[in-house]
Parts: structure tokens; sequence; C-alpha cells
């Protein structure tokens, strides 16, 4: 790899998948997920990509994995989980399993790549959601877990002040999630009314290539609403 390198976690699909899409015109790739034949496919049609396959919960696997890497210049976090419902609802399962890939593996992954990414004065992106803003009834966990990824983010920020760290706050997304999701809340599934994964990804691209003078900081993208079909 002779370009910069871009690890981006969640590629199998949505919006990982286009945020690599995005970044592959000027970054060698390594796409993370737990789909191998879906990473095999998508690194097959970005040309200078290759797999990373790894639980990123499973925290000697992850350690074994951040260890072969030589060199990063941008770490795009954008693997997660949603699972709603009522807070008298949600026992301790729900919250260790979305804390754990939402927060947790986020927090490891960065630590165990810091040093790769000091010394190319490197770029953590962070796919949060407009949970990590405002959070609404029925989606306590989610939120908590995306308010305690922006403080991360923000913390992060102050502590590695060479690095560029940016919180990406989309609306609702056209992806599988966002199937489940609607699916959760018996709710119409409406693309139409929800941002492309392409969108988010530009905005993504947008904050990456900004000149080395300027950090972007955060970036919140609402959906727009189109004209159906």
């Amino acid at each position: 790899m002779s370009r910069p390198v871009a690890l981006v976690t969640g590629a199998s699909r949505g919006i990982g998948a286009a945020v690599a899409r995005a970044l592959a015109p000027t970054h060698d790739l390594l796409l993370g997920g737990r789909d191998e034949a879906a990473l095999a496919g998508l690194a097959e049609s970005l040309g200078s990509a290759r797999p990373w396959p790894v639980e990123l919960t499973d925290t000697t696997a992850l350690a074994a994995a951040a260890a072969d890497l030589t060199h990063l210049d941008v770490l795009v976090h954008s693997a997660g989980i949603a699972e709603l419902g009522p807070l008298a609802e949600a026992d301790a399962d729900v919250w260790r399993r979305t804390l754990d890939l939402n927060v947790v593996a986020v927090a490891e992954l960065t630590r165990l790549t810091l040093p790769l990414l000091r010394a190319a004065r490197g770029h953590v992106v962070l796919i949060n959601s407009g949970a990590g803003l405002r959070a609404n009834a029925d989606w306590g966990v989610y939120a908590a877990s995306k308010f305690a990824l922006r403080a991360y983010a923000d913390v992060l920020r102050a502590e590695e002040e060479d690095l560029r760290v940016t919180s990406v706050h989309p609306g609702r997304v056209d992806t599988d999630m966002q199937r489940g999701v609607r699916a959760q809340e018996s709710g119409d599934y409406q693309p139409h009314l929800y941002l492309t994964a392409d969108s988010v990804a530009r905005a993504v691209a947008t904050a990456v290539h900004a000149d080395d003078d300027a950090h972007v900081t955060e970036v919140v993208v609402r959906p727009r609403p189109r004209p159906v079909p």
C-alpha cells in the first residue's frame, strides 16, 4: 500500500461500504467487518483494498488483527447496532451488547492503533447519529451509547492534539440497519424520507480531504425529503 491508508469498520454494507467507496480514489483501504464474502466482493470492486475481517467485540482477536497493521492514516468507525424499546424492558444484556460494539470496541480499536495514527498525524472519524445529540423515548440504550461516543470523540480530540477527530451525526439513512429499526418501530419503510448512505459518505470524505490547516470536528447531516418515485 503506497497511498494513505484508511481502515473502515462496518464496511460490508450500508454507510461503511459507502465510505469505503468514497475514499477508494485517494486511499488504500482495509475493510473491517464480519461478513468475509461481502468484504471480499467490495475489495475486488474497489481495487486497492483488502478485507480486514474481525469480530470487533472479541478483544483478543481485535488485538491480533491490529498488531498486523504497519501504517494507518484514517480510522473510520462505522460498525454499530440499534436495539430499541422502553428502558423498563432493556435488560443488562441489551445494554452490554450495545455498549460493547458502539463504544467499547471503538475505544479499544482506537487505543490499539493510536501509535500508527500519531505517527501519521491521522484522522479518526466516528459515525454517530442524531440520537447522539437528542434522546427520544424507546431509543434510550442506543442514544446512551451514541452520547458516550460523542463524549469519547471530544476527549480524544482534546488529548490527541495532533489528530483530527470528527463526529458525524446523520439522520435516518436508507440502509439495512434502518430497515431493522423501522421493523422495531412497527413503521413503514420510506426511503424517500431518508438520507442515502452515499450522502453520508460524501460528508465523511469532505472531512477527511480537508486541507491540513482545517479540522472538521462535527458534521450534522439531516435528510431532505424527496418526491416519491
